[in-house]
């Protein structure tokens, strides 16, 4: 992206800002002496541009779980409600610690979200017991995540980045581990078991991933070196990973973000989920339980595109028997557990 574009101008943005951005979320917690070398740039204005990002409220590095790494099972929930309750539904719905990407979709008529607990046999049922008792809920469905193709939740940075190959293979972390994924229950050992000083970790990591290693032994009650420690060890088994909140059109003019759900054929299945794990415009896609058996989370520039997509390598996938698309009219809230109402989704309605 060139740095005199009209868009980044009136944005006060730049190609730099996102490719900061891009580096964060290949490794959130890669020290910007390391991001500085790759971008050719000094550590000081990498630093000084983070913290006009974060202060901004356009980008903000978080520290997660992975939840199949834990043995806990994400749902995908879809809530139908009558045109006047859908807004604060979906306020209700991400007020909560157990929602992730909560969105109204299909012009506002309805909600979609993740949901997982803090730990195993959490999240499952909690949702439907908890949801808001009003007759203007007309419908709720729930599918668990089986398998995960790409990415994780439903981030799309990485793929839209201006970084090159060279790049992005020097920025990765130095445990090798997949930037793209969560792993897959049926790619993993035994869930990594957590105990009370990793949830005080992961606690204090939610609210800010790069978080200095003096805060977060304060947080825990360790010693700096057991929570550098810690953390690598949480990272190489995959059961933590950083992410970025990204205020919608903050660094790039805003794509049309669409849920997509697909029938297919079980002996399809597999690959159907491969080939779309390598489409440019899917930032997220995942086997699920339900009669739409794959979902994924594109991005598309506008309908046209969007369409093109559609009737082109979607059309042409293998064993498709029927798709569904909903388009993300209006988001509350991103990857973490905390909610704050975001300055940077107009009402659009």
């Amino acid at each position: 992206m060139r740095s005199d574009d009209p868009w980044n101008l009136m944005h006060g943005f730049d190609s730099l800002d996102r490719s900061i951005a891009q580096a964060l979320q290949i490794d959130g917690r890669a020290p910007f002496s390391r991001i500085a070398q790759v971008l050719g740039v000094s550590d000081q204005t990498v630093a000084r541009r983070y913290a006009r990002l974060r202060g901004s409220g356009a980008v903000r590095v978080l520290g997660l779980p992975d939840p199949l790494r834990l043995g806990i099972t994400p749902w995908l929930v879809r809530v139908r409600c009558t045109p006047d309750a859908a807004g604060s539904v979906a306020e209700a719905l991400a007020r909560r610690a157990d929602t992730r990407w909560v969105s109204l979709i299909s012009g506002g008529t309805e909600i979609s979200c993740m949901v997982h607990g803090a730990e195993p046999g959490q999240g499952d049922a909690l949702l439907l017991q908890k949801l808001p008792r009003t007759p203007r809920v007309v419908q709720v469905s729930a599918h668990a995540l089986l398998h995960v193709f790409f990415g994780r939740e439903l981030s799309p940075v990485s793929r839209s980045g201006p970084l090159g190959p060279a790049e992005l293979a020097a920025l990765a972390p130095e445990d090798g581990r997949r930037a793209d994924a969560w792993q897959s229950a049926s790619e993993v050992g035994d869930p990594v078991p957590l105990g009370p000083g990793d949830l005080r970790l992961f606690d204090a990591l939610a609210v800010d991933g790069r978080a200095p290693a003096a805060e977060l032994a304060e947080a825990t009650g360790w010693s700096q070196t057991t929570v550098r420690r810690r953390m690598s060890e949480l990272r190489a088994l995959g059961a933590l990973y950083f992410d970025l909140d990204l205020a919608a059109g903050a660094l790039a003019p805003e794509a049309m973000r669409v849920g997509l759900w697909l029938d297919v054929e079980p002996a399809r299945l597999a690959e159907v989920g491969a080939a779309m794990a390598r489409h440019h415009e899917v930032a997220f896609v995942a086997a699920t339980t339900g009669t739409a058996n794959v979902y994924a989370s594109v991005s598309c520039k506008d309908p046209g595109s969007l369409y093109r997509y559609v009737t082109g390598p979607v059309a042409a996938l293998p064993g498709i028997r029927r798709a569904e698309t909903a388009p993300v009219h209006r988001n509350l809230k991103g990857a973490g557990p905390h909610y704050a109402p975001r300055r940077d989704h107009p009402d659009r309605a």
